[in-house]
């Protein structure tokens, strides 16, 4: 099963989970088939998002979503994320 792992910063993280969590309907139509969400415990601001696919090519095309950027962006994503794909 694919996964890709998203690190990044967010200079809110309640900020961030809440546009996180209202993003279920991008994730669902990007084919993310299950999703968990943690905090660097010595830095809370700095994020890790794991995504599953069926597929990496399911998983490359939601990364490269033009939605997915946006709502990093209107959750207050500071600097560049870092993505990795994974099988």
């Amino acid at each position: 099963m694919p996964l890709v792992t998203i690190l990044h910063r967010f200079a809110d993280y309640d900020a961030f989970r809440r546009v996180y969590d209202s993003a279920d309907g991008l994730r669902q139509s990007g084919g993310v088939t299950d999703h968990s969400v943690h905090r660097m415990a010595d830095d809370p601001s700095n994020v890790l998002v794991l995504h599953y696919f069926d597929s990496l090519e399911t998983a490359r095309a939601f990364v490269n979503h033009p939605g997915l950027r946006d709502a990093m962006q209107q959750a207050g994503m500071q600097g560049e994320p870092r993505f990795e794909f994974y099988e």
